[in-house]
């Protein structure tokens, strides 16, 4: 419920504050007074408007203004606000957009409860909050799907039921069909490639590659082979130096053996050397097993011609094959598994099976879930038009027809239907698309009946009406006055207009007026508490302040309930 409105700034508005309360508000006044400069503000507030529609809600010679309204909170506005982690402690939601004109740029900005939130978000917002309709509002109804979302909240629980396996196999499929056409889309291209495939497959297996580290290998051999006399000669030395000595000098195993009988006579004279004997004896163990190691090497030391040139000849192959693929060892190994597989007999067409396979059980599962949606929706078309032709006939529309039209279109997460609401007002008129045919006070009407079908399947939202009652006859504007004060049993709502008993109906009666102060326009709004100052506007309403009128206004307040 919209409890409470606030504006600063705001065309011929000052500032002004405004308390509401539920069931049915209306607003009266001379044309020109304001009446839909509420109604604007909260469409702006709310995110709709035109593109830099701020500049004419922008009261003249200001440079900011402010709109804020502040709503009851409902279950859905709970649970979408937990979703968006947003707080509401005060038990209401606050909404306000401000503009700031600077440097010739006019910006605003939208805050939730003190948090700035951006446009996307007050867009989903919007729906839960408040539904505006004006009269002849044709656009509307031409928007793409908007008739099926009509028709699919008014199939309340029953369509919501339907819509989500409806789309979530409406997703599956694209998925599947996607995964399709792209490994189509793939066989096709090694189609016409295949030729060079086959023969880049065949220089990879010419080349039997096999480990990913084969070349660095290699060269540790060939530089073992290349180098293989001066590693001789290197062993030999070594050997020569630990084992056998140089220069008629001992080697340093003999030393070190010495060194060793030596330790072993001074610690048996201080036993405190022992741990320097012992660390001597591993050293000598130590060395004596690098010279068994030397040996043994020295004795893999071969020297290879025919062998070293298989080893240049395999590397220089190996980095010419890296070369021309522009791919490392690992990554040709790699490139190979991948172009057996596809190019394998039945690899790809095996797979493309499989996917073509999957797809169709997609689309099966797909238009199995279309179909248990469009028998929900062919129920609820029918209750549609049960209700709508009800509420249509006491609004002087006694011979209108009305059809839901429901068509087969591509699916797509909304199922696999196209509807269209059908009208003829006239008899001996066929059935024809409502936008097309129905005038501006017919399209009033019918708007107003089915947001009053609506209001049992969303009962959280404030309903307002700009003028939707215009050149209509007084006994249809009763009619529509009637059907407005039993919609708001169920929803708060909000009426502009210029009809007297339509204004009467209401439970709460809002005048906006006109005022000159030193040359400038303000916009009054008075709440008509009293009955005289309401009696005198109704009789306004009604043609004038004469007595008849003022005697006319006194009947239709004296008919509506206490």
């Amino acid at each position: 419920m919209l409890t409470g409105l606030r504006l600063e700034n705001i065309a011929l508005i000052e500032r002004l504050e405004l308390d509401f309360q539920a069931g049915f508000t209306v607003l009266t006044g001379e044309t020109g007074a304001g009446k839909s400069i509420l109604l604007d503000a909260l469409d702006a507030l709310l995110g709709g408007g035109q593109p830099g529609g701020g500049s004419r809600l922008l009261r003249q010679g200001c440079r900011q203004a402010r709109i804020e309204a502040s709503f009851g909170l409902t279950p859905p506005l709970l649970a979408w606000l937990g979703e968006q982690e947003l707080e509401c402690d005060d038990g209401e939601l606050v909404l306000s957009r401000e503009w700031r004109l600077g440097d010739g740029r006019l910006s605003s900005r939208h805050r939730l409860n003190g948090v700035a939130v951006n446009r996307a978000q007050i867009q989903e917002l919007r729906p839960l909050l408040l539904d505006l309709t004006v009269q002849g509002q044709t656009q509307q109804l031409a928007r793409p799907g908007q008739q099926r979302r009509w028709l699919d909240r008014f199939g309340a629980e029953a369509l919501l039921r339907a819509l989500e396996p409806a789309a979530l196999s409406w997703r599956a499929w694209r998925a599947a069909a996607g995964a399709l056409g792209q490994a189509r889309s793939h066989w096709q291209h090694l189609e016409r490639e295949r030729a060079q495939q086959e023969q880049q497959l065949a220089e990879l297996e010419a080349a039997a590659l096999d480990d990913p580290q084969e070349r660095q290998l290699l060269q540790l051999e060939q530089d073992r082979l290349a180098h293989g006399v001066r590693l001789q000669e290197g062993v030999m030395t070594l050997l020569g130096r630990l084992q056998e000595g140089a220069e008629a000098a001992p080697s340093v195993l003999d030393h070190l053996a010495a060194c060793d009988q030596e330790l072993q006579l001074m610690a048996g004279l201080d036993g405190s050397l022992e741990p320097l004997r012992e660390r001597l004896a591993g050293a000598l163990a130590d060395l004596q097993d690098l010279a068994r190691e030397l040996d043994r090497y020295g004795g893999s030391l071969e020297s290879d011609p025919e062998r070293l040139d298989q080893l240049q000849q395999r590397i220089a192959d190996l980095r010419t094959l890296e070369r021309r693929q522009g791919l490392e060892l690992a990554e040709l190994i790699g490139l190979r598994d991948r172009l057996r597989a596809e190019l394998a007999p039945g690899g790809t067409a095996a797979e493309l099976e499989q996917l073509a396979a999957a797809e169709a059980s997609a689309r099966e599962r797909r238009d199995q879930a279309n179909a248990v949606l469009s028998a929900a929706r062919a129920a609820a078309a029918e209750a549609l038009q049960t209700q709508l032709m009800e509420a249509l006939r006491p609004m002087g529309l006694a011979q209108v027809r009305f059809a839901v039209a429901l068509e087969a279109c591509e699916p797509g997460e909304e199922g696999a239907d196209a509807v269209r609401f059908l009208f003829s007002a006239n008899p001996g008129q066929p059935l024809a698309p409502l936008a097309e045919v129905a005038s501006g006070g017919e399209m009033s009407r019918f708007l107003l009946a089915l947001k009053t079908c609506l209001a049992a399947a969303d009962p959280h939202v404030t309903l307002l009406f700009d003028e939707i009652d215009a050149g209509v006859s007084g006994r249809v504007s009763a009619a529509m006055a009637a059907l407005l004060q039993r919609l708001a049993q169920r929803r708060q709502v909000f009426c502009v207009t210029h009809q007297p008993l339509v204004a009467a109906a209401a439970d709460h009666h809002f005048r906006v007026s006109k005022q000159v102060v030193d040359g400038h326009t303000h916009t009054r709004v008075s709440h008509l508490r009293d009955t005289p100052a309401r009696r005198s506007e109704l009789a306004e309403l009604a043609g004038g302040d004469a007595d008849a009128m003022q005697s006319y206004a006194a009947s239709l307040l004296e008919r509506q309930p206490s």
